[in-house]
């Protein structure tokens, strides 16, 4: 009586071979085989950039698709600094306005300790607290301007960047693939060496679709971006306008000049 049993190790009726069942393919061998197809590609990628940075390998290249990418990082690289000299002005800003509240405080308190200059000093105590107060106004807009800007930065173009990194990887695999199908051609059709060429077909097919993919995702990403560029820097510059508006710029000046009259008048 003979057994079947699962996960064993069977040998066909006349063979001295092995075969492996499928139910000792389990998760650690499998894990095995990725590891060895990873070593293999990472292998292959490797060699493909050391030949392009020597100059002796081929390099795909999509000149309109490069230069698109390139024009992205540069404007990443002026919005970032746009953000940083926004941040640099808010802070600075916020600094004023507190020193505006010190100084508005100051002459409230001069104001009520000498009756002389009593309306003088009241008056350029309402000015600085108006003045503090538009700061607020003006610190918002910054703010929303820079909140703005950095979700496009750190968001929106951020995503297109990763995207373009796998495109970029997916470029040296293909290129990788690519090369060795082109290396075996050149040599000899014999039942040796076929197998592997229809393998590295195979392989290289795989990996001209994915890089296909990625460079179709990256220009689609790409295009959205400078479609969209003109109107939301018209949206940030619409709402700046809307938010600006409603500093009390008259009143302010109006306050002032009253001060300088009534002191000069004293005199």
């Amino acid at each position: 009586m003979s057994f079947n049993c699962p996960g064993t190790m069977q040998t066909p009726p006349g063979s001295g071979a092995v075969v492996l069942s499928d139910d000792l393919k389990n998760p650690a061998m499998e894990k095995l085989d990725l590891v060895r197809k990873w070593s293999i590609n990472t292998y292959k990628c490797t060699r493909q950039i050391l030949s392009e940075k020597l100059g002796r390998g081929s390099k795909t290249v999509d000149l309109e698709l490069e230069a698109q990418i390139e024009l992205l990082r540069e404007n990443r690289r002026k919005y970032q600094n746009v953000i940083k000299l926004a941040q640099a002005l808010a802070n600075q800003l916020s600094q004023i306005m507190q020193t505006q509240k010190q100084l508005g405080d100051a002459f409230a308190d001069l104001s009520l300790k000498s009756p002389e200059l009593h309306e003088e000093f009241g008056y350029n105590a309402d000015t600085q607290r108006l003045l503090s107060k538009n700061g607020e106004t003006l610190l918002a807009a910054i703010n929303f301007f820079i909140s703005s800007v950095d979700t496009l930065v750190d968001k929106t173009i951020e995503d297109t960047m990763i995207n373009i990194k796998q495109y970029e990887t997916a470029r040296v695999e293909y290129d990788a693939y690519r090369t060795d199908l082109e290396e075996l051609n050149l040599g000899p059709r014999d039942g040796n060496t076929m197998p592997k060429i229809e393998q590295s077909q195979q392989q290289f097919q795989i990996h001209r679709e994915k890089f296909e993919r990625m460079r179709n995702d990256v220009s689609v990403k790409l295009k959205f971006l400078e479609e969209n560029k003109v109107s939301f820097w018209l949206f940030c510059y619409e709402m700046l306008i809307e938010l600006t508006s409603r500093v009390q710029f008259n009143s302010v000046s109006k306050e002032t000049n009253s001060f300088i009259v009534r002191h000069h008048s004293g005199h």
